[in-house]
């Protein structure tokens, strides 16, 4: 009896096989969502459409019936979605109502930490000066430039700034000799010639007694080549 008792156990667990457990995948683009059913050769597919639901239905090979119902995190334009049916797959395209990046498919909308970039700045340096379309370069990067432009700006400043320090540095040596005295003078002409350039001084007690000496910059050497 027990043996009976059994076997008649063990007919019923292989009669009760547990169905075979179907995946599915998504992935976006700006506009759309895709899933993908990994779910061969089914039939009689029926898929419907809401605000924010999505309910799939199909007879696998097997006979059994396969069923798939989302809760969206977000809103799509359910008469703007559509799906097709493949051998291997069932694809299913979802028309995002708002051009937003999805963090999940399904269950409670999760916000995203991460900024779309401004518009300025996408379009920053496609145009030339002229209207005309701007030369590109192959690059990674997602965000075109003109990067002649840039280069030519980058020169620009960095003329500029040079222009300002150079005109600085001669205004204030100018307005010491004009309002300097005679020593000052003689000293800052002195120091000048006799140094080749390279020393500048306004006191004459030091530099009127002897030769002044070549100062070249840290790191060099003063060279004197013959003619």
């Amino acid at each position: 009896m027990d043996a009976g008792e059994k076997i008649e156990s063990s007919t019923t667990k292989n009669d009760e096989m547990p169905k075979p457990k179907i995946k599915h995948d998504w992935y976006q683009t700006e506009s759309h969502v895709f899933v993908t059913i990994l779910a061969k050769n089914v039939e009689n597919e029926s898929i419907n459409y809401g605000e924010k639901t999505l309910s799939v239905s199909a007879k696998l090979p097997s006979g059994n019936e396969y069923s798939l119902e989302l809760d969206l995190a977000n809103f799509i334009v359910a008469e703007e979605c559509s799906h097709k049916v493949m051998p291997s797959k069932i694809e299913i395209k979802l028309k995002k109502r708002d051009a937003i990046r999805w963090m999940v498919l399904d269950g409670e909308p999760v916000q995203s930490n991460v900024k779309p970039i401004p518009n300025e700045i996408l379009q920053a340096g496609t145009q030339a000066p002229n209207g005309t379309q701007a030369p590109k370069y192959p690059t990674s990067c997602k965000i075109s430039r003109d990067w002649d432009k840039v280069e030519k700006e980058i020169l620009k400043e960095e003329a500029a700034e040079q222009n300002v320090g150079d005109a600085a540095v001669n205004t204030l040596f100018q307005s010491i000799y004009g309002n300097g005295s005679d020593e000052v003078r003689r000293a800052m002409n002195k120091s000048f010639i006799e140094s080749g350039g390279t020393v500048l001084s306004t006191n004459w007690g030091e530099v009127g007694q002897k030769p002044v000496q070549r100062r070249p910059p840290d790191g060099m050497e003063w060279k004197s080549w013959d003619s």
